[in-house]
């Protein structure tokens, strides 16, 4: 029925698929069309007909929204107009070069950013992560010992990891516990900032040394502003010293508006006004190399995921269940979820060294990966453990 489908073609409002097709459209097949057109804003997508030429004009869709629709179309305008509206929806989903944006596919001007030319020699000029020059990372990774796969161990981490062999662990995420003063069970919240990183960059020094040639150390981190500690950039400081490559570093927008009114400083006043945040940083840090090997079947992030998680901003809800888990500075599964995503493979082993009440280990069981959960809290492992007996 179709011939010369898929003929694309970049234009400044829309990009254009041409389907030809055998014969001119009915009066059922211009109706469909008309009412697949309604449901549209025509400066994102609308289909046009000529004799027995149809023109799809893209700039922005919500692909899952439209095979909705065209669900709904074909119900109301009958079972005959089905072969031409599934060849509209095969015809846009064979495009796979788009961007995201705000849940909607952009096929227009999504990667419009200026090119660099001859962008390899050139970094290679300037000295591309030149700080972690000489490291003396052994590129032999080792497997972890059996006694440590897909555990939840109640003890100091620092004590648990000098038990591990070198380079036996995938990927790090964790949170490190703010030093806020936050009631946390079985443990004080507000050392003495030198102690508190000193004890920090121990444990650190032991994660990077467990992880794996290529493995990545992921921090999610929210400075303490009232006291006027950068953690984030003394966290990030560290990790360059020991030199780890920095991959990048995510915005984890809350959209927590209730902080934004309780506190001003010197009310209208630049005196000392008091700076206002409804995001905490997530720091990205590769060991010896930025690619990560493993195989494309243990590929588990979606073409739409990844575009939109690429983007290094997340907007993700904070975790509403802090009460139920009886921990009071939680991040979401959807969170760790992204980070796990991304940057590990199924069947890679998971650490985090400040488990809690077990989020990473939870996502990384959902999502198929091996873990290692460290917590001195032994109310805080219980809760873990269950957890994962839940999933």
């Amino acid at each position: 029925m179709y011939k010369n489908q898929l003929i694309l073609s970049t234009v400044k409002t829309f990009k254009e698929i041409t389907i030809k097709l055998d014969s001119k459209l009915d009066n059922k097949g211009k109706l469909a069309l008309k009412e697949l057109n309604s449901f549209f804003n025509p400066r994102d997508f609308i289909v046009e007909t000529n004799g027995s030429t149809l023109t799809v004009n893209l700039r922005a869709l919500d692909f899952q929204q439209f095979s909705l629709i065209k669900n709904t179309v074909q119900a109301d305008c009958g079972l005959e107009t089905a072969p031409i509206l599934n060849e509209i929806e095969k015809s846009i989903h064979n495009i796979k070069s788009y961007g995201i944006k705000s849940g909607k596919r952009l096929y227009v001007d999504y990667d419009s950013e200026r090119k660099v030319k001859n962008r390899i020699a050139k970094e290679g000029r300037r000295g591309k992560h030149f700080y972690t020059l000489n490291h003396k990372f052994k590129d032999q990774n080792t497997e972890l010992p059996e006694e440590f796969n897909n555990q939840i161990i109640c003890s100091d981490s620092q004590d648990i990891l000098q038990k591990l062999p070198n380079n036996c662990i995938d990927l790090v995420f964790t949170s490190p516990p703010y030093n806020f003063g936050l009631e946390y069970e079985g443990s004080d919240d507000d050392h003495n900032w030198d102690a508190y990183f000193k004890k920090l960059f121990r444990i650190l020094d032991e994660c990077i040394r467990v992880l794996k040639f290529g493995g990545r150390l992921i921090i999610n981190v929210q400075p303490l502003f009232s006291d006027y500690i950068p953690s984030h950039h003394l966290i990030s400081k560290h990790c360059i010293k020991r030199k780890l490559i920095w991959k990048g570093e995510v915005l984890w927008e809350k959209n927590n508006y209730n902080c934004k009114y309780t506190a001003w400083g010197s009310w209208k006043s630049p005196s000392s006004p008091y700076m206002k945040y409804t995001w905490e940083f997530i720091e990205i840090f590769c060991k010896g190399e930025m690619k990560k090997t493993g195989e494309k079947e243990n590929i588990d992030i979606s073409a739409d995921e990844f575009k939109e998680w690429v983007v290094a901003k997340w907007s993700v809800a904070p975790e509403r269940k802090m009460k139920k888990y009886d921990h009071p500075a939680m991040f979401p599964e959807a969170l760790a979820e992204r980070v796990l995503k991304l940057f590990s493979y199924k069947n890679d082993i998971i650490l985090d060294p400040f488990n809690g009440a077990g989020t990473t280990t939870t996502v990384a069981a959902k999502l198929n990966r091996r873990f290692l959960g460290i917590d001195t809290s032994e109310q805080y492992c219980s809760t873990a453990t269950e957890r994962l007996k839940n999933n």
